[in-house]
């Protein structure tokens, strides 16, 4: 049925394309950035009513924060695409809250989060929001898109007071977004070239601009990289290559475990990372 759907609408993006550009652009570009919201059921409310919750405004949509723990270390975590706080359960459940101050928020169009639009530009407006309202960050940890934002942010805007930060299948270039969009709806290649038009219109860049590996060039903040061989939503061949073009990075891979990367072993890889004293990081990349 989903499939039957996005072949719809692929079908109608590509008559508009033909008698009406524009608005194939544009409303092609809307839908690239639409989230299809996860529902949260009983299981998922029932943990975050443990937080204490709070609330941003980034562009006039209503983002929902949660926190727990009031310890001296902040750390906060950023869930990928189509998922919500809920996903950093077993991380939060692992961490001591009288050492740490966890914090998660749902990014707009997700979880409790109003909006339907989500775009790396605006996950990135909102991370720097929330850092320049918190302050030193012990650590920051993103999930795919989550991570993948924070490696723009850290491109644009440098001086971010944050410690380390983990990264957890991050995607390597946005053009796979595109490529990814463009087949699932089945895109003709005139439609494709008129959102990429509307695309680079609103941002000044094309998708080509958003390089994991550029966005680590010169980047100073010591990081934790881990990534799934078997990831088939953000292919591992990226991997090794933004450890090399990142010097104060190292690279956990795993097998087995997929995109999500669901496992003890990886709750483990990360805990014992946000407690390595700062002067004694490793970055001897491993496999698990």
């Amino acid at each position: 049925m989903k499939k039957l759907i996005f072949r719809i609408l692929g079908l109608y993006l590509d008559v508009l394309a033909i008698i009406a550009p524009s608005a194939a652009g544009s409303k092609g570009f809307l839908l690239f950035c639409r989230p299809f919201r996860v529902p949260l059921n009983k299981k998922h409310l029932s943990f975050l009513e443990t937080a204490e919750k709070f609330t941003l405004d980034i562009d006039g949509v209503r983002v929902q924060g949660f926190r727990w723990g009031h310890g001296p270390k902040q750390i906060l975590f950023l869930h990928g695409w189509q998922s919500h706080s809920y996903q950093w359960k077993p991380y939060i459940e692992a961490l001591s809250k009288s050492e740490f101050t966890i914090y998660s928020v749902d990014a707009p169009g997700h979880g409790l989060s109003s909006g339907n639009f989500l775009s790396v530009p605006l996950y990135s407006t909102l991370i720097e929001t929330f850092i320049r309202l918190h302050g030193q960050m012990h650590a920051v940890v993103g999930h795919s898109l989550g991570g993948f934002s924070l490696l723009y942010t850290l491109y644009r805007v440098p001086d971010l007071p944050i410690e380390r930060t983990i990264l957890l299948a991050p995607p390597g270039e946005a053009r796979d977004f595109i490529s990814v969009f463009q087949k699932t709806l089945n895109l003709s290649e005139r439609t494709l070239q008129l959102i990429i038009k509307h695309f680079a219109k609103t941002y000044d860049v094309t998708p080509d601009f958003f390089s994991s590996r550029k966005f680590v060039e010169g980047l100073r903040v010591k990081g934790l990289i881990i990534h799934d061989e078997d990831d088939a939503e953000a292919p591992y061949e990226y991997a090794a290559p933004l450890q090399e073009s990142w010097q104060y990075a190292r690279l956990v891979t795993t097998k087995g475990f997929g995109h999500n990367l669901r496992s003890p072993v990886v709750v483990r890889e990360v805990v014992n990372f946000l407690h390595e004293p700062a002067d004694h990081v490793s970055l001897v990349s491993s496999a698990v």
